[in-house]
């Protein structure tokens, strides 16, 4: 279910008024205005809960690479229709033709998720 399109560093809502700025949270969520979207498809390191810093360098590495990605390409975002426990709607996210997740995989900053308990980064 397609519901928004970013263009470079704006999303363009049906009907809304006005474009709102898409700002990577961490390496995984991103936040739409007061939307916030977990990707699916893949775990990132930790910023904030960190358990070592060589994952707090690689999560903020894995966050720095999503914003780029956001601020210099063209943005699809797919949502599912569910949220996680932390009420974030679930999306695919796709920068020019290429999701997100598999970007992010391909470059070692980030493990495919497929619903499993997490592996750590330390």
């Amino acid at each position: 279910m397609k519901h928004a399109i970013v263009a470079g560093l704006f999303a363009f809502l049906p009907f809304a008024a006005q474009a709102q700025q898409a700002i990577a949270i961490d390496g995984d969520t991103i936040a739409l205005g007061p939307e916030r979207i977990r990707i699916i498809g893949l775990d990132t390191p930790e910023t904030f809960h960190a358990r070592c810093d060589a994952e707090r360098v690689l999560g903020y590495q894995a966050a720095g690479r999503l914003q780029r990605l956001l601020n210099t390409r063209r943005v699809q975002i797919e949502r599912t229709g569910k949220s996680d426990r932390y009420r974030r709607s679930l999306a695919r996210v796709f920068v020019g033709s290429e999701d997100v997740a598999v970007i992010l995989i391909r470059e070692g900053l980030a493990r495919q998720n497929n619903g499993e308990r997490r592996q750590g980064w330390c």
